[in-house]
């Protein structure tokens, strides 16, 4: 029998006015925004809805946000009786996935992520570190060629997104030798991205440090719904593996094209992206497109999907 995933997206998908539908229509947007307030101590709900958009961006603003978001999304679809089977989330968005399955209360999830972005900006000085978007290279090849240049400047694929796009990361001038050397080795683009720091790279070490006191200041529960980890895309329920996994997260790469073909291995035909943007729809879609994809981000995309379970159940 198919089943449902959720999936929730990660860095990037933010922009100013998200969420604000959801708190206009829906009480329990309301209720989540007003703890996600309560856990930052400053209106988070605020800077999503007026900015500005420099604040809006900032790792430490912008985790949380995007983890609200995400969260009263899935919130509203449980109301309305559709559950998934499975769950997962991009980088950041594992964190909503592990509120989703029980794992973490929202509130503790919004203070730690909060503090994930902090300690990922403070582990490389600005400048010192930075991404880069890889189009049309086999993520193979890229690997290969980042092994070769990390012996001189640190640099590594990071984010294994989907065939022909793969994320780098690592000190800046490893990331531009990589990203010449793939040029000449036929990428269709090779683009530094507007990033702050380099993202899921063994240079993000004394973050994954950080993060593992605060971790275990919070209560983990076994998850009600299996997740798959960013880190191995293994399937994970216990509260002490799902720790281990988010720890080392933060200085690991992100095998989303693996926890996707996870997800369809346990059965999920139909994956659901919770929170703001498409992205992971659009992963989808170079994955395999027999996978059905929908989104809910806002009560216009939520009335779709929720039209479209009407109609498959």
């Amino acid at each position: 029998m198919s089943k449902l995933a959720f999936v929730f997206p990660g860095q990037g998908a933010q922009k100013v006015g998200m969420g604000k539908d959801f708190y206009d229509h829906y009480d329990v947007a309301k209720k989540l925004f007003k703890e996600a307030d309560e856990a930052l101590g400053y209106s988070i709900m605020k800077m999503c809805f007026e900015g500005p958009e420099e604040d809006l961006k900032l790792t430490a603003n912008t985790q949380p946000a995007i983890l609200t978001i995400s969260c009263i999304a899935n919130e509203i679809l449980k109301e309305n009786g559709v559950q998934p089977d499975i769950t997962g989330g991009h980088s950041l968005g594992e964190y909503s996935a592990l509120v989703a399955a029980g794992v973490l209360k929202f509130q503790d999830a919004v203070a730690l992520v909060h503090k994930r972005g902090e300690f990922m900006q403070e582990a490389v000085p600005v400048g010192e570190g930075g991404m880069a978007a890889i189009i049309g290279v086999d993520r193979d090849k890229i690997i290969e060629i980042c092994e070769a240049i990390n012996a001189e400047s640190p640099v590594q694929a990071v984010n294994l997104n989907c065939p022909g796009q793969t994320v780098i990361a690592g000190a800046t001038l490893g990331v531009e030798k990589a990203v010449e050397e793939l040029k000449a080795a036929g990428a269709k683009k090779a683009v530094i991205l507007p990033v702050s720091a380099p993202f899921h790279s063994t240079l993000m070490k004394p973050a994954a440090e950080k993060l593992a006191v605060e971790l275990d200041k919070v209560t983990m529960s076994d998850a009600k719904i299996p997740v798959v980890a960013n880190v191995n895309a293994h399937i994970l329920t216990n509260a002490d593996e799902i720790k281990t996994a988010l720890v080392a997260q933060a200085a690991s790469p992100v095998l989303w094209e693996d926890c996707v073909a996870q997800m369809q291995a346990f059965g999920a035909d139909t994956l659901l992206e919770a929170g703001p943007g498409k992205t992971l729809c659009g992963f989808n879609r170079r994955i395999d497109k027999a996978i059905k994809s929908l989104n809910v981000e806002d009560v216009e995309s939520l009335e779709k999907t929720l039209d479209y379970f009407k109609e498959v159940r």
